[in-house]
């Protein structure tokens, strides 16, 4: 299985602009001076992703209250994340990456398991990215589920 590129603590964070759930243009520098959390996601209102989504929905405000932004990608178009966030009550933007090139930037598209077959696809992937625009913390291969409460006690929010 090929591995793709991964991400490590200190390398810069991948640029991007993309289409968000509402239709609009955001770029990775518009959020320069703050913490965000990216996280990657096979498919919107999918059973797992739709789990680890409502978990990260409802952490947002104490994540906010640290300091932090969330940020979920996938490579779903902008209007069935629209159906997502509307669906669930997501009060975070949901990126789109069609052509999978920021995931791909990330290490979050490639060769994976599936099944027990070997596939390729989004890599179910969190990354933190510090203020000045550096990857902090890069976990890839997480779990839908428990993966926020691990995350915030990884980070040391609890």
């Amino acid at each position: 299985m090929t591995e793709a590129a991964r991400l490590a603590p200190g390398d810069a964070a991948p640029e991007f602009t993309l289409t968000t759930d509402s239709g609009e243009q955001l770029s990775l520098s518009d959020l320069r001076g703050k913490r965000v959390i990216l996280y990657a996601y096979p498919a919107a209102m999918t059973p797992g992703c739709t789990t680890q989504a409502c978990d990260f929905r409802d952490s947002l405000s104490s994540l906010k209250a640290r300091g932090l932004e969330v940020l979920g990608i996938s490579p779903d178009a902008p209007a069935k994340l629209a159906k997502f966030r509307e669906r669930d009550g997501l009060t975070f933007p949901l990126l789109s990456d069609p052509d999978r090139a920021v995931l791909t930037a990330y290490g979050a598209f490639g060769e994976k398991k599936n099944y027990g077959k070997v596939v390729q696809g989004v890599i179910r992937s969190t990354f933190v990215i510090d203020a000045d625009g550096k990857i902090e913390h890069a976990f890839y291969n997480v779990k839908a589920t428990g993966h926020v409460a691990k995350l915030r006690r990884d980070l040391g929010l609890d």
